[in-house]
């Protein structure tokens, strides 16, 4: 096993998703028309996203990736875009027999947020057999998505779950961990998730997710209470080896550790003519939270650089495309300003 002192870097597995994204006026109803004003094909799932994120904030730091990818036109681009960001892709394999999974991602100009219609493709046959971390030399793992993945949701070899297998094989690795949610109905999130917590070292989610982890489940687009996304922070905390729970909503973010720390930190405000869409906002503020954990940063730090990341992400419609280095992130945060914390 490699020392624990000998690890640096990041290493991404779970979705590796082609996003076909599609800029339209308004979300219409049904048998409504819209019109599409732009589009474009780029890298997307949590694996892929992270990934690219983290290497933009810092060229130098190593990112390793494991997912599957279809033997298809979006499989090849994503490969090519991976190995362009500078990704070790020696575990991103290719699997003949099924396309590539793909989201067709619905971007609204007229109130900024996203719609997704999802397509699982090769993610249906990832299994926990995939993840070999016995030459890695990351220090933490990021693993995501459970609910997309039909073999990783079910029992694996008697564990719950194929995440769970894979995360305690991080673990005996010496590999810190962390879990990428999606917003799947409450229900269904806590039974996958709830195995895993044992199993985590972060745990980077939104407001919605907490809550239905904490089995507080919320509705989309509620008001966020911050207190109560501490509250629930809290008690996902409990009876775990959790070291810290993070969670973040447009407003703000709060960061709870083992130890009973406590960080509250306002978002960017980044001007409603900046925004081109939200899409990989979530995974860019996951990026600059990691990077600030592994880099060995405060709270405060590093929820500032979370927020820096996601508000750089969400000047353009793809996941990736316009994030920058870190300390450029944190200076276009400074050139926007901070929210007021009683916004």
């Amino acid at each position: 096993m490699i020392s624990l002192q000998n690890r640096r870097g990041i290493i991404t597995g779970g979705t590796w998703c082609a996003d076909h994204n599609k800029l339209v006026e308004n979300w219409p109803n049904e048998e409504e028309l819209v019109r599409i004003i732009s589009e474009e094909t780029r890298g997307g799932g949590s694996a892929c996203n992270l990934g690219i994120d983290i290497k933009r904030l810092d060229p130098e730091l190593p990112v390793a990736t494991i997912g599957l990818l279809g033997d298809d036109a979006d499989g090849q681009m994503l490969l090519q875009q991976a190995k362009a960001e500078g990704l070790d892709c020696s575990q991103l394999m290719v699997t003949t027999g099924q396309r590539t999974t793909f989201t067709d991602a619905f971007t609204s100009q007229e109130s900024a947020r996203r719609t997704h219609l999802f397509h699982a493709g090769a993610s249906q046959v990832l299994i926990p057999d995939h993840f070999d971390f016995s030459d890695v030399n990351a220090s933490i793992l990021h693993l995501g998505l459970p609910g997309l993945h039909a073999q990783m949701d079910g029992p694996w070899e008697g564990e719950e779950n194929g995440w769970v297998a894979v995360l305690k094989k991080a673990r005996e690795a010496g590999l810190k961990t962390n879990l990428e949610l999606c917003s799947l109905p409450a229900q269904q999130l806590r039974a996958l998730v709830d195995p895993c917590l044992k199993h985590l070292d972060y745990f980077i989610v939104n407001d919605f997710e907490i809550a239905a982890v904490a089995g507080q489940p919320t509705d989309h687009g509620q008001i966020v209470d911050t207190e109560n996304c501490v509250s629930n922070a809290r008690k996902v905390l409990e009876g775990t080896d959790l070291k810290l729970v993070i969670v973040h909503f447009p407003l703000g973010a709060v960061a709870v550790s083992n130890t009973g720390d406590c960080a509250i930190c306002p978002s960017v405000n980044v001007p409603p003519e900046q925004v081109e869409g939200t899409n990989g906002a979530g995974d860019a503020f996951a990026a600059g939270a990691l990077y600030g954990l592994h880099q060995g940063w405060g709270l405060d730090a590093t929820l500032q650089l979370a927020h820096a990341s996601a508000a750089a992400s969400i000047r353009h419609i793809g996941t990736t495309d316009a994030v920058v280095g870190w300390s450029d992130c944190l200076l276009l945060a400074s050139e926007f300003g901070w929210r007021d914390p009683q916004d």
